[in-house]
């Protein structure tokens, strides 16, 4: 059977199916010359070193819609066709951001602690939240699952406004400029792919005009928020909350940020559902099989899609 390198975690499922195919590799344990497969997750990708090392690699099939830890303009050099699970996530991450986002207007965490500690017998009601109706909210990357939210989003009556490399036709208004967005915006949703071209794209000054009462949600990429400029930020009331999903160095959490009470703060689990999770596992191990039976897949990322 040929031989399958395994990086990360994978379900039993995952790996019965797997198994009835390729023989399984870990990566303290195996051939480099014998790897003609990768089953790896969008965290801990493939390095370029192990990438370089595995002269006979032909497939990298990705757990996750990102692939920013994989090199795939190296990959597709070198004919490696890499894959991903795009669309079996959109709905569950477009739930987590909209999730974030309520949490953060109603103060979902500080009125439940209020509740549990007996504020509320003791102090009577609860301090007023905000209201998540009529806001406008932009879109840091309208792609698949960017429209997934905009459309969840639609029984709060928002006007929906977009930031993306180009203009699409969409029925929201489209800024070629982040910083002018949100300075027009109550809520900036952070949707947009991770790597070099969206490192820390929002920054201190997006942040700055985003504002007091400004609101961030990111279910991106940690590395597209610049983390020690938020936690400035939202120390100093320069911005107002941030609903936070993912992080630079997860699952590092800064300190200082886990302080602040106007955050709220999931462990990456924007796709984490039963079923979420068993539909991108399945998608994973398709890939792997579909390639193996006639060298085709199904789901290629975009700069493989050729191959």
């Amino acid at each position: 059977m040929p031989d399958l390198l395994q990086i990360g975690g994978i379900t039993d499922t995952m790996k019965e199916r797997l198994e009835a195919a390729f023989t399984i590799h870990q990566t303290n344990r195996y051939n480099a010359d014998e790897i003609t497969h990768i089953v790896t997750n969008g965290h801990d990708g493939v390095k370029p070193d192990l990438m370089a090392s595995l002269p006979n690699l032909k497939m990298i099939s990705g757990y996750g819609v990102g692939y920013d830890a994989i090199d795939a303009d190296e990959a597709a050099r070198r004919g490696i066709i890499v894959t991903h699970t795009p669309n079996v996530l959109n709905e569950e991450v477009a739930t987590t951001a909209v999730l974030l986002m309520l949490m953060c207007y109603r103060e979902a965490l500080r009125d439940d602690a209020y509740a549990r500690t007996g504020a509320w017998e003791a102090k009577g009601g609860a301090p007023l939240t905000r209201s998540p109706e009529n806001q406008t909210i932009g879109i840091l990357g309208l792609g698949r699952i960017g429209q997934a939210i905009a459309d969840k989003l639609a029984p709060w009556s928002p006007t929906i406004v977009y930031h993306t490399r180009s203009e699409k036709d969409v029925p929201y208004t489209y800024y070629d400029n982040l910083v002018a967005m949100a300075h027009d915006c109550d809520v900036l949703i952070c949707i947009t792919p991770g790597g070099a071209s969206t490192n820390k794209i929002v920054n201190a000054e997006v942040m700055e005009a985003l504002g007091s009462t400004g609101t961030l949600i990111n279910v991106a990429r940690g590395s597209v928020v610049d983390e020690a400029a938020m936690i400035d930020a939202l120390s100093s009331g320069r911005l107002g909350w941030a609903g936070l999903d993912v992080f630079e160095a997860e699952p590092h959490i800064p300190e200082a940020l886990c302080a602040l009470p106007n955050t709220v703060l999931l462990p990456h689990v924007g796709s984490a559902t039963v079923e979420t999770r068993a539909a991108m596992g399945a998608l994973t191990v398709d890939n792997l099989l579909q390639h193996l039976k006639d060298g085709t897949v199904i789901s290629a990322v975009p700069e493989c899609a050729h191959l």
